[in-house]
């Protein structure tokens, strides 16, 4: 049973609720600062002490690990918004990678297992089971017959996988600034795009 006390004068009933709401304050100050927090930040935040958050989470990225995984679903929901209707697979991925890209940029917690500092001791994390299932859930959402273009359940793993080191290149070596927007779509498109649609002449 959570700790009777702090809580900014509202305790949990359990430790379900109370690991929650350590999540939901991470993700809240995730939000508001765009940089990497500590455990005393989010401790401050719910008015207890960090030995109350590291009953929960022992280490802060474990914290920041939970945060992400928490905030996957609305991510998806708004990807899968961004790329509704287009049907032609190279311009589906061309444009769920940009999206994602800007996302991170603007919500770093979304980008926990990818961006830096988190890349530069945690980068084994990109070719994850959980990083996997994460990106079939994104292509699945999309408009496009997969199979109609020669993938089966084997060639979109294949395919998640290249996306998400493809991925993992731009925040371990960003965009140029002197890249415009379009100019990065136009080169997904033509490499990451052509090597989508080659698995239909495979």
């Amino acid at each position: 049973m959570a700790r009777r006390r702090g809580w900014n004068g509202s305790p949990p009933a359990d430790d379900q609720e109370a690991s929650r709401r350590i999540v939901e304050a991470a993700v809240a100050l995730l939000a508001q600062t765009g940089t990497a927090i500590s455990i005393s930040d989010v401790a401050a935040s719910l008015g207890v002490i960090r030995q109350t958050v590291y009953r929960y989470y022992p280490t802060a990225d474990a914290l920041m690990r939970a945060a992400a995984i928490a905030s996957v679903d609305d991510f998806l929901d708004r990807l899968a918004e961004a790329v509704r209707g287009i049907k032609d697979p190279a311009a589906a991925m061309t444009e769920g990678v940009l999206y994602s890209l800007d996302e991170v940029a603007r919500t770093p917690h979304l980008g926990i297992l990818l961006s830096e500092p988190y890349v530069s001791t945690h980068s084994g994390a990109i070719a994850s089971d959980e990083a996997r299932e994460i990106g079939m859930r994104m292509i699945n959402r999309f408009d496009v017959d997969w199979a109609h273009y020669g993938y089966d359940d084997a060639a979109l793993t294949d395919l998640v996988e290249f996306t998400l080191r493809t991925m993992l290149s731009f925040f371990v070596a960003p965009n140029p600034q002197t890249r415009s927007r379009d100019d990065l779509r136009a080169f997904l498109n033509r490499w990451l795009g052509g090597a989508i649609l080659a698995q239909n002449r495979s």
